[in-house]
């Protein structure tokens, strides 16, 4: 009988927000994020591509080089455009990484360089960050420096030195 009517409330509450997302009350357009929160159209567009975003750093730091941008098929978090996921990835390098400390690593590894993740919303990228960030904190040797600004995750090459690493920070505007 309680199951019955938790269904049923949530049924009715699925209903009222499918209902208030159609709804054409003269307000801003509305859309529905990926936790199911209805948001302006302006925030559903979501942040730039990682194509975009690797492009704004290059601009700004010089020694940043776009390597490679990743298809759903070549991801290797197997996360690109899947349920929580990122919608675009790239990798990118950074000239300051010395080669001999990545001499080993796949072309491609965030040490050389960084990736930079976009999602479709702030949450997304800051809990791809707390779960990068609670492995690092058991295994310091596959740490990392993460900036999180709108729907952007921007992992940045533990081999930089800290103020090298603000650069990005700087770079991605806070």
């Amino acid at each position: 009988m309680i199951t019955r009517r938790i269904v049923l409330a949530v049924g009715a509450s699925a209903a009222a927000l499918s209902l208030a997302a159609c709804s054409s009350s003269g307000g801003a357009p509305t859309a529905t994020n990926s936790a199911g929160v209805i948001a302006p159209a302006e925030a559903a567009s979501g942040p730039k591509s990682a194509d975009d975003v690797t492009n704004t750093l290059t601009d700004k730091i010089p020694t940043v080089k776009l390597f490679k941008t990743y298809t759903a098929e070549d991801d290797p978090n197997h996360l690109l455009g899947r349920p929580n996921g990122y919608t675009s990835k790239t990798a990118f390098s950074d000239s300051r990484v010395k080669a001999g400390d990545v001499e080993y690593l796949d072309e491609d590894a965030v040490e050389r360089g960084g990736f930079v993740e976009v999602y479709t919303d702030e949450a997304g990228a800051k809990a791809r960050m707390d779960f990068i960030q609670s492995i690092a904190k058991g295994m310091p040797a596959v740490g990392e420096y993460d900036y999180v600004k709108g729907g952007v995750l921007v992992r940045v090459s533990r081999f930089l030195t800290p103020d090298q690493a603000k650069t990005y920070q700087a770079a991605l505007g806070g």
